[in-house]
């Protein structure tokens, strides 16, 4: 990837094509992109004065808005990276963060406010606290609308290419957060990766409403500012608020996990909604069960559906699903079980224990090379060399080609239960279980089992006046997959799905809960 690229190029050009246009819906307030640029200049400049070196890193806790796009750009501008952290966090979590990453600066948004000295004083130094809000600042903290109002413009400091621009944080469910750099060349390789087939163009207007710790919604950022279209933002998602907002800002174009989209099928609101500026809808970052899918396409007929597959580490897209490849003509080939197939820039192999590439049909781990790979692990040389060995970045994933080129994701390799002796991936579970009319989510994982070693366990929440019992749920399982693959035990929760700051379901957690019930002899 050229040394040249930056993702400050992304602002210029969108300055260039639609000066005057609308960059930033944020409820009541909104920026063209002659403003929101002088904005990211004058805040580029303020993290300067407050100390923001080269390559420093500028923390971001907060909801979504507008202040945080400018965070995003502005960190970027100065010569530095931002870190947005995962506001769903312990303070503890997040404490160890901010020690890991040593921030310049922390920018907080209102609701984040208390957490402040804390993150300070873990940072091992008297870094500065900004208010990221409306109105005056709390004590100890300055507001980052008046510094900006009283800074001069800051020349874009000329970064680029492999230089980190956003050091992101995995969710840690299994281990301790790694930190992922992800520099300019990534994020413009997944823009380029991306554009064509999402659509893209000065017309867009794209939907913000996932947490932009996560780089599914971080890379739209970028992505969308390449398109010059425009940003709506909403500070997190509520189903009939993202209904409401696509509505009233005329949406094109959103991306969402799995379970949102079951909460917008379950609000009423769905069904009386004008939709019809909606014209692609993505998804990925966790499985989608086909049912779900499918229920998805009969409620919005006149929307394409595109479905992305990838990880942070690999900012994030090495395969899509396109619109092409959803419609009724090719259901029957099974595609809408796929992740697609590889993106213009990124080359994705299967490999076995040996790291050596398999042909289509034959199941190992998912590895990707290109320009979109992560530079690396913070400060964790030894794990980047693991996981980048032989030139290939090796993601944890269970798939297989099939000989049209169509990538088959059949499990996360921690996620695959092996019962007596044979491996049962439980996506393939989850689908069978989801396609029953009565379930609304389903998790599955093993469970410690004396004689099998571990038995299938699975949790489902049921759609909303639907009823169904768990031997029944067993049942419509075996009538679909071979016996030894169907839970052995099943759970019906009243309680929502616990989810992590993604939207996923955390199974992590389902299955501490599990074992809670286990040590006091609950069944």
């Amino acid at each position: 990837m050229n040394k040249a690229v930056s993702l400050g190029q992304a602002l210029r050009r969108a300055v260039h094509l639609r000066g005057k246009g609308l960059a930033v819906i944020d409820g009541a307030k909104s920026f063209t992109w002659e403003a929101f640029s002088n904005r990211v200049a004058r805040l580029a400049g303020v993290f300067a004065s407050l100390g923001l070196a080269e390559g420093g890193r500028v923390v971001l806790l907060s909801l979504n808005s507008h202040y945080s796009l400018e965070c995003f750009f502005a960190a970027i501008h100065a010569g530095g990276a931002i870190t947005p952290l995962n506001h769903r966090l312990s303070l503890g979590e997040l404490r160890d963060q901010v020690a890991d990453c040593q921030p310049d600066v922390i920018v907080l948004g209102p609701d984040f406010c208390d957490l402040g000295p804390e993150l300070q004083a873990a940072a091992g130094s008297r870094v500065p606290l900004l208010f990221a809000g409306e109105g005056d600042a709390p004590d100890g903290m300055a507001s980052l609308e008046s510094l900006m109002a009283a800074s001069k413009p800051l020349p874009d400091q000329g970064r680029c290419g492999d230089d980190l621009a956003v050091l992101m944080y995995t969710s840690g469910t299994t281990s301790a957060a790694k930190g992922v750099m992800l520099s300019h060349a990534n994020f413009v390789a997944n823009t380029a990766n991306t554009y064509g087939d999402l659509g893209f163009g000065p017309d867009i207007v794209h939907l913000h409403h996932g947490p932009l710790f996560h780089v599914a919604a971080a890379a739209r950022v970028f992505s969308v500012t390449h398109a010059a279209g425009t940003h709506v933002l909403l500070p997190r998602f509520v189903a009939g608020e993202v209904i409401a907002a696509i509505q009233w800002t005329g949406v094109t174009h959103a991306t969402f996990v799995p379970t949102m989209l079951r909460a917008m099928l379950d609000d009423p609101a769905l069904i009386e909604a004008d939709l019809s500026s909606l014209r692609v809808l993505s998804y990925g970052s966790a499985p989608m069960p086909e049912a779900l899918l499918r229920e998805l396409m009969a409620a919005l007929p006149d929307v394409g559906f595109l479905q992305s597959y990838g990880m942070t580490e690999l900012s994030p897209v090495v395969t899509i699903l396109d619109c092409e490849d959803h419609l009724p003509e090719h259901w029957a080939s099974g595609r809408l079980r796929s992740a697609g197939r590889p993106v213009l820039l990124a080359e994705v192999g299967v490999v076995d224990a040996q790291d050596r590439l398999l042909p289509p049909g034959e199941a190992g781990e998912i590895v990707a090379r290109g320009p979109n790979v992560m530079l690396g692990y913070w400060n964790r040389p030894e794990l980047t060399a693991e996981v980048k060995r032989g030139g290939w970045m090796h993601t944890g994933d269970i798939g297989y080609f099939d000989d049209d080129g169509y990538l088959f994701v059949v499990d996360r390799l921690k996620d695959m239960i092996i019962s007596g002796g044979e491996n049962v991936y439980s996506l393939e579970v989850e689908n069978a279980l989801a396609s029953h009319p009565a379930v609304s989510q389903c998790a599955v994982f093993g469970r410690p089992h004396e004689h099998w070693g571990e038995a299938v366990h699975a949790v489902a929440t049921l759609k909303p006046g639907a009823e169904a019992t768990e031997r029944e749920l067993i049942e419509h399982c075996r009538g679909i997959l071979a016996h030894y693959k169907c839970p052995r035990t099943l759970e019906i929760r009243d309680l929502p799905m616990p989810l992590s700051g993604a939207n996923k379901i955390s199974k992590a957690a389902l299955k501490e809960e599990l074992r809670a019930r286990e040590r006091t002899g609950e069944p």
